[in-house]
């Protein structure tokens, strides 16, 4: 397992009961996570949290606050990147922390290339790796169809003193986007990308992970150039395993480029019980 144990400003601190418990920043936060089977001990860490995010019978949930919290504060990874973090109605806030394992990856290979490197961020959300990215120095281009995410993106590359890096912030649905810069002959050293376990367009259009991120995959082979840095898959489709991106990666990428395939879980230490927490999983094909 790939997991993050360099925050300072984020820490899991407990899990149990289909729950963890979360400090970000001055803040700890109670939430449901479905990866968490075995039951809680709890404590009184446990009944302080600042908030509590409470599922609800009918779907959805809501946030019960012991005490006021802001309407949202920063966190910084790394003494390098800046986030603001929002609790929000669907229990996220805005980040994933998981992720710094593969911001410390793509700003290391970005780094040690030698060389001007053109990234593009794809189901960018609010731009955590796209931040890193230009941290190391590289041209990103950011695409999601939630304006307000990419709005986030925006204040968090502010945020981390970036906002003279040459980033650029797209709008738009990924999947046309990616077929514009086919047809604009568009060229990317680097691809990002999360891609949803399902989603439907705007036209009516449907996206099952399962069915088309093969094919998906093989149309931004068309926008890479000749001499590819990475291309980084991360999912958290439920029943997918890393073996699976590892195969597409290599019927895709490997064929064509040759270089070197890593897969496998992300996740999270616990701090209270040692244990680790699976968040999800990636597919890495660097040169």
């Amino acid at each position: 397992m790939f997991y993050a144990e360099d925050w300072t400003d984020y820490e899991l601190l407990d899990t149990g009961g289909g729950e963890k418990l979360e400090r970000w920043g001055s803040y700890v936060l109670r939430r449901p996570d479905p990866q968490v089977i075995w039951p809680l001990e709890e404590s009184r860490q446990w009944l302080t949290a600042d908030a509590h995010y409470h599922r609800s019978s009918s779907g959805g949930g809501q946030w019960k606050y012991r005490k006021e919290l802001p309407d949202r504060w920063q966190i910084t990874y790394d003494n390098k990147l800046t986030f603001h973090i929002k609790p929000t109605s669907f229990k996220h806030t805005g980040l994933f922390p998981e992720q710094a394992v593969n911001w410390k990856w793509m700003m290391d290979k970005i780094s040690s290339s030698g060389r001007p490197i053109k990234v593009l961020n794809l189901f960018a959300y609010t731009g955590g790796a796209s931040v890193a990215c230009a941290y190391a120095g590289a041209e990103v281009c950011h695409v999601d169809a939630s304006k307000g995410v990419v709005q986030w993106a925006k204040e968090n590359l502010h945020l981390s003193g970036l906002g003279s890096r040459p980033v650029r912030f797209i709008t738009d649905d990924v999947f046309k986007f990616v077929q514009r810069e086919q047809r604009r002959g568009s060229k990317y050293d680097a691809i990002i990308m999360d891609p949803p376990s399902y989603g439907r367009g705007p036209a009516g259009e449907t996206w099952k992970l399962e069915d088309d991120l093969f094919p998906f995959i093989q149309s931004c082979m068309s926008i890479l150039s000749d001499n590819p840095l990475f291309l980084l898959i991360n999912s958290y489709t439920t029943g997918i395993s890393s073996t699976v991106l590892s195969n597409i990666l290599t019927l895709a990428m490997k064929r064509e480029f040759a270089g070197t395939i890593t897969s496998g879980e992300i996740g999270l230490p616990i701090t209270h019980s040692g244990l680790k927490l699976p968040c999800g999983i990636l597919g890495r094909w660097e040169q």
